[in-house]
C-alpha cells in the first residue's frame, strides 16, 4: 500500500470522534451561534455580527430547538432555564462550545460535553454585587420582618398601640452580635461577608476548597466542619456551586444540627436544599424563617410543591443576580467568549 495512504488511514483513525475545526474567513460562510433559551440578542449581536450568524431559539428543551440549529450551530449561549443532558448534547452535530450566561453550570452535563468534544465555559465574575446585595436584603428581611409587616398592612391590620406593635412585629430580632454562617466563600460569599460585617454580624464560614490564609485577609473565622458551622450560626447562607456531592446539603440531618430557631438563606442553587425537609422545619419552628431565590423546581410557584404551606418563608424567582447593568455585562462577556472560540 502507498505509504501516503497508510499515513492518511492512521490519521483518520486518530481523528475519529473529534469534530472538525471551525472554519471562518472570506472563503467560508459565517458559523452559526445560537442563544438557546432566550430571544433577545441585541447585546450579543454587536460582539458577534462580523464573525458569526446569530440565531435565537427561546427554547425550554432541545425538542423546541430548530433542526438547523441542532445540525449547524458551532456555538451556544444559554441561561439557567434549559438543561442539557448527554442525550440533549448528542443532538447537536456541530457544536464546539457552550457558554453559560452566568456563573453556574449545573444545568449542563459537563462530563458528557467533554466526551463529545464540546467545551463548556461560564462567567464566574457575573452579578457578584447584585447577588450579594440580594442576599443581604433577604437576611435583613428575615431579621426585621419587613415583608410580613408590609403584608399585614396591605391586609388591613391596624397598628396603633404598643401591644399591637409587639403582636404584628413578633419575631423581629437585633442583628448586631448575631453569627452569620457562610457555606462557600467564593466571590459572592466574600462579598456577602464584607457586607454582613458592617451590619454587626460575627461572620464565620465553611469552605473545604479554599486555600488557607484567606480568612486572615478578610478578618473572618474559618470553621473546619459543616456541622460546627451549623451549630454556631444564627443565620446560614449558601454560596456554593451545586454538584453530585452536595445535592440536598441542607436536609433532615443537617437541619437538626442547626441552632433552634436559626434562619436559612439560599441565593445559590435550588438543589442544595431539600425543600420537603425545610418545609417541615419551618412548620415545626426548628427554622425560624427562610428566604430562597432559587428552588428545586423552577419556575417556582407557591401553589404547588412541598413549600406551598410553609410559614415564615420568603421566595423570589431566581432574580438575585439581576440588574440591568449586570445583565448587559454578563451577556457581553459571554458573547466575547464565543467570539474567542470561533475566531
Amino acid at each position: 500500500m502507498d505509504k501516503h495512504k497508510v499515513k492518511r488511514a492512521r490519521l483518520d483513525r486518530i481523528c475519529e470522534g473529534i469534530r472538525p475545526p471551525i472554519l471562518n474567513g472570506p472563503m467560508h460562510p459565517r458559523p452559526l451561534v445560537a442563544l438557546l433559551d432566550g430571544r433577545d440578542c441585541t447585546v450579543e449581536m454587536p460582539v458577534l455580527k462580523d464573525v458569526a450568524t446569530v440565531a435565537f431559539c427561546d427554547a425550554q428543551s432541545t425538542q423546541e430547538i430548530h433542526e438547523k440549529v441542532l445540525n449547524e450551530a458551532v456555538g451556544a449561549l444559554m441561561y439557567h432555564t434549559i438543561t442539557l443532558t448527554r442525550e440533549d448534547l448528542e443532538k447537536f452535530k456541530a457544536l464546539r462550545i457552550i457558554v453559560r450566561i452566568g456563573s453556574g453550570y449545573d444545568n449542563v452535563d459537563i462530563k458528557s460535553a467533554a466526551d463529545l468534544g464540546i467545551a463548556v465555559c461560564n462567567i464566574p465574575s457575573s452579578s457578584v454585587e447584585e447577588t450579594a446585595d440580594s442576599t443581604l436584603c433577604h437576611i435583613l428581611n428575615l431579621y426585621r420582618r419587613s415583608t410580613w409587616l408590609h403584608q399585614a398592612l396591605r391586609e388591613g391590620t391596624r397598628v396603633s398601640s404598643v401591644e399591637q406593635i409587639r403582636e404584628v412585629a413578633a419575631g423581629a430580632a437585633r442583628i448586631r452580635g448575631e453569627t452569620l454562617g457562610i457555606i462557600g466563600l467564593g466571590r459572592v460569599g466574600q462579598a456577602v461577608a464584607l457586607r454582613a460585617k458592617t451590619f454587626g454580624f460575627n461572620v464565620i464560614f465553611y469552605d473545604p476548597y479554599l486555600p488557607d490564609g484567606v480568612e486572615k485577609s478578610l478578618g473572618l473565622q474559618r470553621i473546619s466542619t459543616l456541622q460546627d458551622l451549623l451549630v454556631h450560626s444564627d443565620c446560614v447562607t449558601l454560596h456554593c456551586s451545586l454538584n453530585e456531592h452536595n445535592h440536598h446539603l441542607i436536609n433532615d440531618f443537617t437541619i437538626k444540627q442547626m441552632r433552634q430557631g436559626a434562619f436559612l438563606v439560599n441565593t445559590a442553587r435550588g438543589g442544595l436544599v431539600d425543600e420537603k425537609a425545610l418545609s417541615q422545619a419551618l412548620k415545626d419552628g426548628r427554622i425560624r424563617g427562610a428566604a430562597l431565590d432559587v428552588h428545586e423546581s423552577e419556575p417556582f410557584s407557591f401553589s404547588q410543591g412541598p413549600l406551598k404551606d410553609a410559614p415564615n418563608l420568603i421566595c423570589t424567582p431566581h432574580t438575585a443576580w439581576y440588574s440591568e447593568q449586570a445583565s448587559i455585562e454578563v451577556r457581553e462577556e459571554a458573547a466575547r467568549e464565543i467570539r474567542r472560540a470561533i475566531t
